[in-house]
C-alpha cells in the first residue's frame, strides 16, 4: 500500500524516521534509501529512532550500530546540534507513522524540520502513510493559537482526518512555511479505511499506542495526562483505561449514561510505572463497539466533566489547555455538550478547507 517509487534523490540525504519507517515487507526505509542516495544521517522524533523511549524523555546523539550512521534527536530541550546536522544535507526525507491526533508530536517534528529546510533551501520529501483513524472524520477543538505548543502547534482539530503527507501540504501553505516539499503518495489507500483494514502491519507508533483502538481512545483520553488520574500508562491498555485510587467508577459511569459506539466498564488496575505506580486504581475502561459511531473527543470531555461533578478530589492542571487547545474547561458554566456542539461547527468549517489538500 505504501508507494516508494518516484524518489529522485541527489546529493547528501538525511532521514527523519523511527521503527515505523518500513516497507510493506517490514524491511527498513533506511536500507531502501541507502540504495537510492548518499544517506549521511538519521534523525529521530520523540521516543527515538527505535521507538523505545518513554514520553518526554530526552535522547542524546549516538552512532547506529548497524548502519554506522550518526543519529540525532529532534526532540528535547537542546537540539541545536541536530539542527546543524540537518542543515548540512541536500534533501531531508520524512518517514514516520502518525496517529492522527493533534497532540501527537511527530507532526511538529516534521513541520519544524520543514521550516529549517525552507530557511536553508533544502528539499523535503514526505513518504506518506495511512491515518490509522481513517480520513473521513474530523472532530474535537480547533486549537486557539494562544495555547500553541509542541503538543499542538497550529489551529487544527484534535482529530484532523488527514494523512501526514496531506497535513504537510496544508501546513506548508497555510502557515506560509515555503518549503520545497514533495509528498510521495500511497497506492491503494482510501479515506474510509482504518489502519487495520489495510494490507499493512500496524507497528505501534510509540510505546503507549499499541493498537488502532488505542489510537481512537487517545483522541479522548489524552487530556487525562493533565489531571490527577492515571491515563493507563503502565498497563497493557494505555488510554483505553483511566482511573485513580479514589475514583468511584460506578457512579461516574452512571452519570455518563449510554454513549454511542463505546461501552464504559468498571475495571481495576495497578500501573507498573507512571502515575500511581504500584498502587491499586479503580478505573473505567473504554470498549469501542462501533468506530464509525464513536466520537472519542466528545466522550473524553463528558467523562472528565462527569468525574469533576462526582469527585472533589479531581485536579486539573493548567497545561490541559495545551492538549485541549482552549481554556473553556475552566469556565464555571462549562457544559460538555454545548462545548462539543460549538466546536463541531468550527471543525466542520476547518474540514471544508482541508479538502483542498486531499491526495486520496
Amino acid at each position: 500500500m505504501v508507494a516508494r517509487d518516484g524518489l529522485d534523490l541527489q546529493g547528501k540525504c538525511g532521514l527523519i524516521t523511527n521503527h515505523t519507517g518500513v516497507l510493506r515487507s517490514l524491511s527498513s526505509t533506511v536500507d531502501m534509501l541507502r540504495e537510492k542516495c548518499s544517506l549521511t544521517a538519521l534523525f529521530g522524533p520523540e521516543h527515538g529512532v527505535r521507538g523505545d523511549i518513554q514520553a518526554g524523555e530526552n535522547v542524546t546523539s549516538y552512532t547506529d550500530k548497524k548502519t554506522k550512521l550518526p543519529v540525532y534527536s529532534l526532540f528535547g530541550d537542546d537540539i541545536s546540534e541536530s539542527e546543524k546536522a540537518l542543515a548540512s544535507v541536500n534533501t531531508v526525507v520524512f518517514d514516520i507513522q502518525d496517529v492522527g491526533a493533534r497532540f501527537y508530536t511527530y507532526a511538529y517534528t516534521m513541520t519544524d524540520a520543514m521550516e529549517l529546510c525552507a530557511r536553508h533551501g533544502i528539499k523535503f520529501v514526505v513518504l506518506d502513510r495511512p491515518n490509522p483513524l481513517g480520513g473521513i472524520k474530523a472532530e474535537g477543538t480547533v486549537l486557539d493559537r494562544r495555547f500553541s505548543s509542541f503538543v499542538g502547534r497550529f489551529p487544527t482539530p484534535t482529530r484532523c482526518g488527514l494523512t501526514i503527507g496531506e497535513f504537510a501540504l496544508m501546513i506548508n501553505e497555510t502557515e506560509k512555511i515555503g518549503c520545497d516539499l514533495t509528498v510521495i503518495p500511497m497506492e491503494g489507500w482510501k479515506r474510509e479505511l482504518y489502519y487495520d483494514e489495510t494490507d499493512l502491519v500496524f507497528l505501534q507508533p510509540s510505546p503507549n499506542i499499541p493498537t488502532v483502538d488505542t489510537a481512537f481512545a487517545y483522541i479522548g483520553t489524552c487530556i487525562f495526562e493533565e489531571t490527577n488520574l492515571s491515563e493507563g500508562r503502565g498497563t497493557t491498555k494505555p488510554f483505553e483505561m483511566i482511573g485513580a485510587p479514589w475514583l468511584d467508577s460506578g457512579a461516574v459511569i452512571e452519570r455518563m449514561g449510554q454513549q454511542e459506539g463505546v461501552i464504559l466498564r468498571e475495571c481495576s488496575f495497578v500501573p507498573t510505572f507512571s502515575d500511581y505506580k504500584d498502587s491499586f486504581c479503580r478505573g473505567i475502561q473504554l470498549h469501542i463497539t462501533d468506530r464509525d459511531a464513536f466520537s472519542p473527543f466528545a466522550v473524553g470531555i463528558r467523562l472528565l466533566d462527569a468525574i469533576r461533578k462526582t469527585h472533589s478530589e479531581l485536579e486539573i492542571a493548567p497545561d490541559i489547555t495545551k492538549l485541549m487547545g482552549t481554556d473553556e474547561i475552566f469556565k464555571e458554566d462549562f457544559s460538555p455538550d454545548l462545548f462539543t456542539e460549538r466546536e463541531m461547527k468550527k471543525t466542520a468549517e476547518w474540514q471544508k478547507l482541508s479538502k483542498n489538500w486531499y491526495l486520496y
